[in-house]
């Protein structure tokens, strides 16, 4: 094979049954031409083998390479197919990470369909997005895909972001667009919410019922929760109508709250691999703080009920734990930490949430109400909490005792 004088670089393709050691054969014999890889990409898929690598070849003997005859030997040898072709300009090389390729994670609550892979492909191909590599990531069962893509220059993110919304809906299958860039699998820190997201309730909800006020409240809640109330004041009017509750019914409360499915595990996973895990809530330091020993947290963050001789007062003391100062909260932690705000995770689903969402690397709507669902960047809808490890490059929930 003759060789230019400024070197030649070929597209090497080797497919068939996969087997150990056939990456390290195609690799032992390119080491050994001194010939340099500029690309490389492999999948298997139900024992399929397909191995890419883009090779430049500047090595020769008397005018002649013998990598490509030695691969295309090995090959055979091994029982695979080698297919190659050269690439004529260097420029066509694309590389493996730019600031244009985002990973679509896809986790289904019963399975991945051959409609759902229509309509998504359909969705990207309809914004000029190109599919890179597709790999299913559930161990055993056909739940979840992450699509490597590359989005055009200038491409109009939330539009599409929009139309994925509609797929995910139609499909009950949660999606996440990530760019994806070195903060994307190296997230370290963990922030709940407290109320409809580590748990199934609202507490205040829940204590409304015991005072004898819970339509009341609720109504209240209800605004505030989708933005149509200022919650400082909300808040302060609903536990004003707290007063005079025994403070042991809260016990009663704490012991029945439900925690949401997936929480538990989703925890003891993300704790297990080094992350810290955060509450910061709009709720009350009684039950935040139970529920951080509970579950094993690190921080837990909320709003201090006045209780004088075992009664509530009806007044909050402290700052109050509103929109605003979740964020800054947020923010602190990380600090704290010495990390950056791209390697935070925020779950949330109240309209109180929304600026702790946007301040972190990744904010995910989780179950939430219409208004945050239209604001946030991501949302989950539909599977369990432990479905966000997907979105986190975990491949599902771990078995820590």
């Amino acid at each position: 094979m003759p060789v230019k004088e400024n070197g030649q670089i070929f597209l090497i393709t080797v497919s068939g049954p996969d087997q150990p050691g056939i990456t390290a054969s195609m690799m032992t014999l390119t080491a050994a031409s001194g010939d340099r890889v500029l690309d490389m990409g492999q999948a298997v898929t139900h024992g399929l083998l397909s191995l890419s690598f883009v090779l430049e070849i500047k090595s020769a003997k008397n005018g002649h390479s013998p990598i490509v005859r030695d691969l295309l030997f090995k090959a055979k040898d091994m029982g695979l197919d080698l297919q190659y072709q050269e690439i004529t300009k260097k420029d066509d090389i694309k590389e493996t990470i730019n600031e244009n390729n985002f990973i679509l994670n896809c986790v289904a609550v019963d399975e991945i369909t051959p409609a759902f892979i229509r309509d998504v492909a359909t969705t990207l191909a309809d914004q000029k997005i190109n599919i890179k590599r597709i790999d299913k990531v559930s161990p055993g069962e056909f739940t979840s895909l992450e699509v490597m893509t590359e989005v055009p220059v200038g491409l109009e993110l939330k539009a599409t972001k929009q139309k994925l919304i509609d797929v995910s809906t139609n499909h009950r299958v949660d999606m996440a667009f990530i760019k994806d860039n070195v903060f994307r699998r190296s997230k370290r820190l963990i922030v709940f919410d407290m109320d409809s997201t580590l748990i199934q309730t609202e507490v205040i909800d829940e204590i409304a019922d015991e005072a004898g006020v819970g339509p009341q409240i609720r109504e209240i809640t209800e605004r505030a929760m989708n933005g149509e109330m200022d919650f400082d004041e909300s808040l302060k009017a609903r536990v004003s109508q707290l007063k005079g509750l025994k403070a042991e019914k809260l016990d009663e409360i704490l012991n029945r709250l439900p925690l949401t499915p997936g929480v538990e595990d989703f925890i003891k996973t993300v704790k297990s691999l080094g992350y810290q895990v955060a509450l910061i809530s709009g709720g009350f330091t009684y039950f935040a703080n139970a529920l951080k020993q509970k579950l094993g947290l690190d921080y837990a963050f909320a709003n201090e009920l006045e209780i004088i001789n075992g009664e509530l007062t009806g007044n909050i003391t402290g700052t109050i734990v509103n929109a605003e100062q979740k964020a800054i909260l947020v923010n602190l932690i990380a600090q704290q930490m010495h990390i950056s705000m791209e390697q935070v995770v925020a779950i949330g689903d109240g309209a109180n949430d929304l600026p702790m969402l946007s301040a972190a690397g990744l904010g995910i709507a989780f179950h939430a109400k219409d208004v945050v669902r239209r604001e946030a960047e991501h949302h989950m809808s539909h599977g369990p909490m432990t479905s966000i490890l997907y979105f986190l490059g975990i491949p599902g929930p771990k078995s820590v005792k």
